[in-house]
C-alpha cells in the first residue's frame, strides 16, 4: 500500500517541489491550504489534474491557528508522514507582525504535535513528523560554520518562533516517544520563491530592468553573507530524514557563504548589465537587528542521510535569472 503523506504549507516554495518529490515516490499526498478570497495554488497547479480532484493529491482547508480543524483533517488524510512548513516565513514582515508570525510559527507547530499525539493514541500507530527549522534560528552566530551543536541566538520575531517550534518538537519526541524531526535548513531558493524575498526581488527586478519595465531596485543591508542552495535539493533532504530508523534533527547547508552583492553580481551579468548602476539603498529594508553571517556545516546530514546538494550557487542564480526573464517577456507581451 502506498505511504500517505500529508504537507502543511503546499502551495509554498518547499511544499510544492516537496509535493513533486513524493508524487514521483509514489506517495498519495494531501495539502492543507488556507482559505482566502483566491484560491492561490500556482505553484501547484501543474500537479492537479485538470483542476480536478487527482486521486494522489488531494487539498484540505486548514490553518495552524486552528487545532480543531487539524484534528480533523489529520482523520481524513490518514497520513503517515507530516511535514510542517506552513510560516509567516519573512523575517523583515515579522518585526512588523511580531504576534502572528509567534502564533503561525511557534504555537501552530504546537498545535500541529498535539494533535498528532492525540491521533496516534486513536489510531493506534506513529505519525512521523517533520518541522521546518530555520538557519535563522542561529541569528547572532556563536561560531562560523554552525553546526547542530552551535546555541541558537535567534534575532527576529520569526527566529524566537522558529526556536520555540524546535524546542517542542525535541520535546514531544522525547517525552512521547514521538518521531518527531528537527530540518535545520539554510537559506533556500528557486524560480518559485516568493517576490518579497530578496533573492527573488533581485532576479525579477534585473530581468525587468533590461527589459526597460522597471528603472531602479531598492535594497536593504548588501553585506548580509548567506549559505544559499537550491529548494528542489532541499526537500529530498527532509523526505531522507524521515525514512531513517530513530528521529534526529539536522542541518541542511551547502557550506558555502556568499553576500548580497554577490548575488546582484552574478544576477545582473546573466543579464549583461552593471547592478551599480541601477542598486539603491533604502532603509526600509533594514532589520532592526541584522543577522551578517549564516553558514551551515552539513557534514551530518551527508555522512547519516547520504544527502549532498546537487545545484551549485551561480547555477542557481542563472536557473532564478532565466525563469523570471520568460516571466517578463509576458509581462512586456501583455503591456504592449
Amino acid at each position: 500500500m502506498p505511504k500517505s503523506a500529508l504537507i502543511t504549507g503546499i502551495t509554498g516554495q518547499d511544499g510544492s517541489y516537496l509535493a513533486e518529490l513524493l508524487l514521483a515516490k509514489g506517495y498519495k499526498v494531501h495539502g492543507v491550504v488556507r482559505r482566502t478570497s483566491s484560491f492561490a495554488t500556482g505553484r501547484i497547479d501543474h500537479l492537479r489534474k485538470g483542476y480536478d480532484r487527482d486521486p494522489d493529491l488531494q487539498l484540505h482547508y486548514g490553518d495552524l491557528g486552528d487545532a480543531t480543524g487539524l484534528r480533523r483533517i489529520l482523520g481524513q488524510a490518514m497520513p503517515d508522514e507530516v511535514y510542517n512548513l506552513a510560516a509567516q516565513s519573512h523575517v523583515r514582515i515579522s518585526f512588523d507582525q511580531p504576534e502572528y508570525t509567534a502564533d503561525v510559527v511557534g504555537l501552530g507547530a504546537l498545535r500541529l504535535l498535539e494533535a498528532i499525539r492525540d491521533h496516534n493514541k486513536r489510531i493506534g500507530r506513529s505519525v512521523r513528523f517533520y518541522q521546518a527549522g530555520s538557519s535563522e534560528m542561529f541569528g547572532q552566530v556563536a561560531e562560523v560554520p554552525q553546526t547542530e551543536k552551535t546555541p541558537f541566538h535567534p534575532r527576529s520575531p520569526y527566529a524566537c518562533a522558529k526556536v520555540y517550534a524546535y524546542w517542542q518538537t525535541r520535546n514531544y519526541r522525547e517525552a512521547y516517544d514521538l518521531f518527531a524531526v528537527n530540518g535545520i535548513l539554510f537559506n533556500h531558493e528557486s524560480p518559485r520563491r516568493g517576490e518579497n524575498f530578496v533573492t527573488r526581488k533581485i532576479t525579477r527586478s534585473a530581468t525587468r530592468i533590461k527589459l526597460g519595465l522597471q528603472s531602479k531596485l531598492q535594497l536593504g543591508n548588501l553585506e548580509a553573507k548567506r549559505d544559499w542552495g537550491f529548494a528542489g535539493d532541499y526537500v529530498e533532504a527532509m523526505w531522507l530524514m524521515m525514512q531513517q530508523d530513530e528521529p534526529d534533527d539536522f542541518i541542511v547547508a551547502t557550506g558555502e557563504m556568499h553576500s548580497v552583492q554577490e548575488f546582484l553580481e552574478v544576477a545582473f551579468a546573466r543579464v549583461e548589465l552593471d547592478w551599480r548602476k541601477y542598486v539603491e539603498l533604502d532603509p526600509r529594508f533594514l532589520r532592526p537587528s541584522e543577522v551578517d553571517i549564516l553558514l551551515g556545516d552539513a557534514g551530518k546530514a551527508k555522512r547519516v542521510l547520504k544527502w549532498t546538494p546537487k545545484v551549485t550557487f551561480p547555477k542557481l542564480v542563472e536557473m532564478m535569472i532565466d525563469s523570471d526573464m520568460e516571466l517578463a517577456r509576458r509581462e512586456l507581451k501583455a503591456s504592449s
